[in-house]
């Protein structure tokens, strides 16, 4: 069986209470004169978590159990809500449908892909949006609240599709919940009820997949 992603979101009561964040690949050169060298080896960030975490009865580790079954182990993909980071709003805030750039038109595209911008400063990081929340979408045009029905959201792949392309010039910009897709980092959950019972966290690992 080839290993395919599942619509489904990791129980969220178990996510909330889960640690981790992104990871990025740098190498580092250090030359005889001690300067260094810095390359880029991701282009993007990947995310890894451990929701072992968030695991706090026999009943959620139950839970969790049959969704590992379910996903085969690192087999299939699925949707995490990552509780640092899940609005295109700042602080995890409401969407307003002029948070993020989604681009500008040029009169003949219809498909604008959903990214999250992160700094601004310097070299601000556009981030890849793949699983946005269904129902979530806003969208504004040129500092306008756009209607529903002028658009279409993709849900399993983050696309957005005007109904007609926006004029040339349109500044789009679009507000949206997200969620990142992910899968079990592990084949294996070896866990001792004697110890779970006793406070010790089972090891849940789980890490970002490129869709």
């Amino acid at each position: 069986m080839a290993g395919s992603f599942h619509e489904i979101r990791f129980p969220l009561d178990i996510a909330l209470g889960a640690r981790g964040g992104p990871e990025r690949r740098t190498e580092i050169i250090t030359t005889a004169s001690g300067a260094e060298l810095r390359i880029q080896r991701w282009a993007d960030s990947r995310r890894r978590y451990e929701a072992g975490y968030g695991v706090r009865s026999l009943a959620r580790l139950a839970e969790l159990a049959a969704f590992f079954e379910e996903r085969r182990g690192r087999l299939h993909g699925f949707r995490f809500r990552d509780r640092l980071d899940w609005s295109s709003a700042p602080g995890n805030g409401a969407p307003t449908p002029f948070d993020q750039p989604l681009g500008t038109g040029d009169g003949l595209s219809r498909d604008f892909p959903l990214a999250k911008t992160y700094g601004g400063a310097f070299d601000p990081y556009r981030r890849p949006i793949a699983k946005p929340v269904a129902g979530s979408l806003r969208l504004g045009r040129d500092g306008a609240t756009l209607p529903a029905g002028l658009a279409s959201l993709d849900a399993a792949t983050g696309q957005v599709t005007f109904a007609e392309p926006p004029p040339p010039g349109a500044v789009l910009t679009a507000g949206f919940l997200f969620d990142v897709p992910v899968r079990f980092d592990t084949d294996r959950l070896d866990i001792d009820l004697s110890a779970f019972e006793a406070g010790a966290i089972p090891s849940i690992p789980l890490v970002e997949i490129r869709i």
